[in-house]
């Protein structure tokens, strides 16, 4: 059901993303030094960075960056194109967005199944502790015969909430133990 669920919307997501791109998948990213550095000023040291939208074949000083500050550099083209960087660039907007919805679910998924853990807590601990004995042995238990007279607790019950019940609190006491263990007498358990 949740799969039908979520494959219809994906595939509706998919086409309404690529009938409406929002984005450009080409661009052309240049990096330039400052313009003061051609006309020997000191006063902006820093490098310039300019993204287009340009075919590859004008991803290029005179593409990109002439158009933009031309008139500042009027005679100094050949001094200011050999430091730029430009570099065009290509990626899939459609599979960044087809990976974002797939972690989107995987943490709705799996904030369901802790919530439904977090429910399902109480109803373990009520009914454990009351049924709950404290053993004394635990090897003995796992080795005995599973009939309904050898077990502490009376009855042998094959439910599997109290199964789990029961490894929860006993994994809660282990813990328990460590730290008393470590913070109080500052020793390991092996």
């Amino acid at each position: 059901m949740w799969l039908k669920v979520f494959s219809i919307a994906l595939v509706a997501f998919l086409i309404v993303g690529v009938e409406a791109q929002s984005y450009e998948d080409k661009r052309c990213k240049c990096i330039c030094p400052s313009v003061s550095s051609v006309l020997n000023n000191t006063d902006d040291t820093n490098r310039m960075l300019i993204i287009d939208n340009v075919p590859p074949t004008k991803c290029n000083c005179d593409g990109v960056i002439l158009p933009r500050i031309g008139d500042k550099i009027k005679g100094k083209e050949q001094e200011f194109c050999p430091r730029c960087e430009c570099k065009n660039e290509i990626r899939n907007t459609t599979i960044i967005k087809v990976v974002v919805i797939i972690v989107i679910w995987i943490i709705s998924l799996l904030s369901c199944y802790m919530l439904f853990l977090s429910c399902l807590d109480p109803l373990l601990n009520k009914r454990v502790k009351a049924n709950y004995q404290e053993h004394t042995n635990e090897d003995e238990e796992s080795t005995s015969t599973p009939s309904s007279s050898s077990h502490p607790m009376g009855v042998r019950s094959t439910n599997m909430l109290n199964r789990v019940g029961h490894q929860q609190d006993k994994w809660k006491r282990q813990v328990r133990e460590q730290r008393r263990n470590i913070y109080d007498r500052h020793t390991m358990l092996n």
